[in-house]
């Protein structure tokens, strides 16, 4: 798993040239990802990559961030599994805030993660995988790599040797240009990464493990039936 990473307030535009062991690695993760993302669209879903394998900066402790950007039943990617003989390491439900999206994320491995999400999604909420790097399928079977922002709130910018850097506090207006998303998405993404790192890694609101015997939905809604404010969020987002 990708372990945190601090944000960087300060400092200038500088490059870095990837090894080529960096660019092996980032080769081999973009296979892999591709090899679930094509399964995933033969079923007739739309799955974007997000994060470093989108934007090029992997390291070794990079996750493949394969996600779905919209209300999809949980069954039909468990059944692809089944019938690729995959069996997930663990199914996990999130949600950030009282009043975010859930979210189900089914583990193929520690580092590989297919996310979709169990409401709709808002505007920033979408935009969240925008502000990072997103690719479709084909852009990542064309070698595509995108611009976004890394959790140090670093602007990557692909280059021919590796990236370009920079952070983006004091330029928020630049990196919301560059990476095609609203001020409002970045400026609330400073927020939440700025004081995740002031007062230490601050949690989510909700973070279950989905059992063996369970259903994504039915762990979803026994979880509701305890929870006022969960049952709120479901109902106003169509789930109830």
């Amino acid at each position: 798993m990708s372990r945190r990473k601090k944000p960087i307030k300060i400092g200038d535009r500088i490059e870095v040239i990837y090894s080529g062991s960096q660019w092996r690695l980032l080769s081999e993760l973009r296979s892999k990802a591709i090899e679930i993302m094509e399964n995933l669209e033969r079923i007739g879903l739309n799955p974007i990559i997000h994060g470093s394998v989108a934007r090029g900066d992997v390291s070794p402790t990079s996750d493949i961030d394969i996600v779905i950007p919209y209300v999809v039943p949980s069954y039909r990617i468990e059944l692809l599994l089944d019938e690729l003989n995959i069996k997930p390491f663990k199914r996990v439900l999130t949600q950030a805030t009282p009043a975010h999206a859930v979210k189900a994320h089914i583990y193929l491995d520690e580092a590989t993660i297919i996310t979709f999400p169990l409401t709709n999604l808002t505007r920033h909420e979408r935009e969240f995988y925008k502000f990072g790097g997103e690719l479709t399928l084909s852009e990542l079977k064309n070698d595509k790599r995108i611009c976004g922002v890394d959790k140090r709130l670093k602007l990557i910018e692909p280059s021919p040797r590796g990236h370009y850097e920079e952070p983006i506090i004091g330029k928020e207006l630049y990196a919301a240009n560059k990476v095609g998303v609203s001020l409002d998405v970045v400026q609330e993404r400073i927020k939440v990464l700025t004081r995740r790192n002031e007062v230490g890694r601050t949690g989510v609101y909700l973070k279950y493990e989905v059992g063996p015997s369970e259903s994504i939905e039915k762990a979803l809604m026994m979880l509701a039936s305890k929870d006022p404010a969960l049952r709120r969020v479901l109902t106003s987002r169509g789930f109830l």
